[in-house]
């Protein structure tokens, strides 16, 4: 039985090698959400969302995993964000068409082997959200193409990280 219970506290997750490193993620995620803020403040649209900053995770400090590849991060968010258009449009202001969006942005996403979890909050951010949902798609793809923009720049500084990863 202790077995069972220590699998919940063990840490699976390898170290980041050196506290430098820490230090540079934690930079570059702060440098990403500065961007994203940027560009809301200089557009006046809602760039600044929380599925972003979940993106500076994977993008900033595990920049090797697949999910953070910028076909993944991008193409996950475009697919999120066409599921919550579209279930906006059929359905304003359906609280359970999150939900469905969810779901389906999952669905795609696995089919099209573009997984991106941060992404899975965009149907429902788009469903519950007042604004236009057309403003709000353009918000999250361009968003997810700036912080991979960024994302490639900040690799390139040492320590340096091979970002995105070369296809094997």
């Amino acid at each position: 039985m202790r077995s069972h219970w220590k699998a919940f506290f063990t840490r699976h997750e390898p170290s980041c090698g050196s506290f430098l490193i820490g230090m540079k993620s934690g930079a570059g995620g702060m440098l990403g959400m500065g961007l994203v803020a940027g560009l809301a403040a200089f557009t006046e649209l809602p760039f600044l969302i929380a599925p972003f900053g979940a993106s500076a995770v994977l993008l900033f400090a595990h920049p090797a995993t697949p999910l953070a590849q910028p076909a993944n991060v991008v193409g996950g968010y475009a697919l999120a964000a066409m599921v919550g258009l579209v279930l906006t449009l059929l359905f304003p202001a359906a609280v359970w068409a999150a939900a469905l969006g969810v779901g389906l942005a999952i669905a795609l996403m696995l089919a099209f082997r573009v997984s991106h979890p941060p992404a899975g909050a965009v149907p429902i951010l788009m469903v519950l959200s007042p604004g236009d949902p057309m403003a709000l798609s353009g918000v999250v793809v361009t968003g997810s193409l700036a912080l991979v923009a960024l994302a490639i720049l900040y690799h390139r500084v040492p320590p340096r990280h091979d970002y995105p990863r070369r296809p094997a």
